[in-house]
């Protein structure tokens, strides 16, 4: 019998464009939440197999949800859903995940087979406690498969990175690192010199920055 699925995600045309294409697709979707009460009593009520999440579902995130939701039931598979190449960039570091999450990127998810392969790969990695995985567009394991420029980054200059783009001052980012504002601001050329920016008299170099953050998160590539 197919692995018993839970839908959740805060987009209602994502939601349900993806849950009909899956089921389509033969997969047994047997539930779909917009919000965390919905997800959880629906999650109690019909304790799924396996739970697709967003990552950046509502305000909290896809991943504490994931965490709550595999305190109720242990065996349950995780599959997480994001834009985001790199999730350091939304604050998270992939050790922190539940073990056996498996990860699909968005951009991926046009081809269903991924996301079909990445349900029950999340029971094989939780029953043989792997740690988390990367599904790439082929349905394959790659821990590693999205390798982009930002892979290149140190956990400090993603974490400045984050930084800037919510808009803090160098200073302080500083107070909050724990460091001066000089060496803040030789972190911000180091990231602007490994995107190819630089500044003019046209264009904040702040700006600049920004506008990749949020391209890279998810935002419209043009």
């Amino acid at each position: 019998m197919p692995s018993r699925v839970l839908l959740i995600n805060d987009d209602a045309f994502e939601l349900v464009t993806l849950a009909g294409s899956m089921r389509l697709h033969g997969v047994n979707v047997v539930g779909e939440a917009h919000d965390d009460a919905t997800a959880e009593n629906i999650f109690k009520k019909l304790l799924p197999d396996v739970v697709v999440i967003d990552v950046q579902f509502n305000s909290q995130g896809g991943v504490p949800l994931a965490k709550s939701l595999r305190k109720i039931s242990p065996e349950v598979g995780i599959v997480l859903i994001t834009a985001c190449p790199d999730l350091r960039l939304l604050g998270l570091k992939e050790k922190d995940l539940p073990t056996g999450t498996q990860i699909v990127l968005k951009r991926s998810v046009g081809d269903l087979d991924v996301i079909c392969d990445a349900i029950p790969e999340s029971l094989k990695a939780l029953k043989g406690k792997k740690l988390v995985s990367w599904m790439n567009d082929h349905g394959s394991i790659h821990p590693h498969a999205f390798t982009s420029i930002l892979h290149k980054f140190t956990d400090i200059q993603i974490e400045t990175l984050r930084l800037v783009a919510i808009g803090m001052s160098n200073a302080e980012i500083g107070r909050t690192r724990f460091v001066s504002e000089k060496s803040v601001e030789q972190i911000v050329a180091r990231i602007a010199q490994h995107l190819g920016l630089a500044a003019d008299r046209k264009q904040n170099l702040r700006v600049l920055i920004t506008g990749e953050y949020f391209k890279w998160i998810g935002a419209p590539r043009h």
